[in-house]
């Protein structure tokens, strides 16, 4: 269960990194790459992060299991794909609407953004919560998980950046996140019905 778990949250961190990348590449035609743009979109996905961050925490409290961790994950990529869709169609009203790119571009991350960030935060408390058994171990625990979810966003980081945009259309990147995102939440769902209550 625990490798699960570690797996769960390695995802998390790539998904999490990945899509910020998109995020840019998404903005890039309607309000171009400059520091305004990437503060934006920085911006709206830490503050969506500290929403998610404290959202887990509370949700860890209420007799956490695997099975709904594993929906955590189901949520998010029901949130995430309508980017497919929406992405454009949004962006473009909002670039017709506000001439400043920075505030385009702010606005139109917290439309886009927001929801699924703020779910895919909620993943590191309460994976956290998941694996401490006692309270001695609960620091080094925390350490471990981060240690795993840190590295799956750099390697989002890195695959998304030098990857993925060259071989994929966006569309077809935040399908695939989708779909592992599916995958996974389905994963731990039914561990947890195999290994019971």
């Amino acid at each position: 269960m625990n490798l699960t778990i570690y797996s769960l949250a390695f995802l998390g961190g790539f998904t999490i990194m990945s899509l910020e990348l998109l995020g840019g590449r998404m903005m890039q035609p309607y309000f171009g790459s400059s520091v305004y743009v990437w503060g934006s979109i920085i911006t709206i996905f830490m503050l969506s992060l500290s929403l998610g961050y404290l959202w887990g925490g509370r949700l860890s409290l209420r007799a956490p299991t695997l099975g709904k961790f594993g929906a955590i994950f189901l949520i998010a990529a029901v949130t995430m794909y309508p980017l497919v869709y929406l992405a454009e169609p949004t962006m473009e009203l909002i670039f017709r609407a506000i001439e400043d790119p920075r505030y385009g571009s702010l606005v139109a991350s917290g439309i886009l953004f927001v929801v699924p960030t703020v779910i895919l935060g909620i993943i590191s408390p309460y994976s956290v919560r998941l694996l401490v058994e006692t309270t001695e171990r609960a620091g080094q625990v925390a350490g471990r998980l981060y240690f795993v979810s840190t590295l799956g966003s750099a390697l989002g980081t890195l695959a998304t950046s030098f990857y993925f945009v060259l071989w994929f259309e966006m569309n077809t990147i935040v399908t695939l996140l989708t779909i592992a995102l599916l995958i996974m939440g389905a994963l731990g769902i039914v561990l947890q019905r195999w290994s019971g209550p």
